[in-house]
């Protein structure tokens, strides 16, 4: 193999009310082994052309940014080497199911205006304990383990580009807001359960899910919304029938008197989903 080839980036160019539609651009991208799709992104700008615009960060596959369609499936381009996807020719667009601000940048005002919908956060009936340096609430590693892969989800928005749901554009609230509100409501610290339940029981929460599950093919930090969505419904029909047992949350603990080691309560180490 040479030490570079030559690979076609095939990228999508739409700005909206400028261009009547999107058109596809070819860029020839010099490639060697282990370059990734945001290298090469990177050199079009550098050398080809500086207005060529998508959305990037970290660079390490951590703050979800360049999400984009790559071969017409969702993922980011900071993680996915080119020579994994494509040796001639690399198609690149915007994230599917959401409007284009501009070439690779997607909108994603709904996907986060959905996740706000459905509370992100622990919610605490006790407000005095959740006062900043007021209380610490211990929870073991078997309560841990109930959410803990569920919030690796860096709000990417891949699983949202793949949902077949989100594609008929009924208003679903889609997979990442609805793992968020799972991830809160699995978890032993957390009163929220029926402050989100109107949106999560509403014809546009998790009963909307025609359960795919593209959505966890495609999530690039081994997050598996489907099982979040499904745990959800259950959830809901447990409560329905009201044989969902409201145990309550754990009472804070005082912080230890200065000068008094407290050992950390460690949890087993999380083993990602296998492809």
């Amino acid at each position: 193999m040479k030490d570079r080839e030559t690979v076609t980036f095939r990228v999508q160019r739409y700005e909206p009310g400028r261009d009547a539609k999107p058109v596809w651009a070819d860029f020839p991208v010099a490639v060697q082994a282990g370059m990734t799709v945001l290298d090469g992104l990177l050199q079009i700008r550098q050398q080809l052309d500086a207005t060529l615009a998508w959305r990037f960060s970290c660079r390490m596959g951590l703050c979800g940014s360049c999400g984009m369609m790559i071969n017409g499936k969702p993922g980011l381009a900071c993680n996915t080497q080119v020579h994994d996807v494509a040796r001639k020719t690399l198609r690149l667009a915007p994230l599917a199911n959401f409007p284009v601000v501009r070439d690779l940048v997607a909108d994603l005002r709904t996907m986060f205006a959905a996740h706000a919908e459905l509370k992100p956060f622990l919610v605490r009936d006790d407000k005095a304990g959740i006062e900043p340096g007021a209380a610490e609430f211990l929870q073991s590693p078997e309560e841990l383990l109930k959410f803990l892969q569920f919030s690796y989800c860096i709000k990417c928005g891949a699983c949202m580009a793949a949902c077949p749901t989100m594609a008929l554009g009924a208003g679903f609230l889609g997979p990442m807001p609805l793992t968020a509100a799972h991830r809160y409501n699995a978890d032993s610290r957390d009163q929220g359960f029926a402050l989100r339940k109107p949106a999560l029981a509403g014809p546009r929460g998790a009963h909307h899910c025609h359960y795919a599950g593209e959505c966890t093919r495609v999530c690039p930090k081994g997050v598996d919304p489907a099982r979040a969505v499904q745990l959800a419904r259950r959830d809901l029909l447990l409560d329905l029938l009201r044989l969902k047992r409201r145990r309550p949350a754990p009472a804070p603990v005082a912080e230890p008197p200065a000068g008094e080691h407290k050992a950390p309560i460690e949890a087993p180490p999380f083993t990602a989903r296998a492809d």
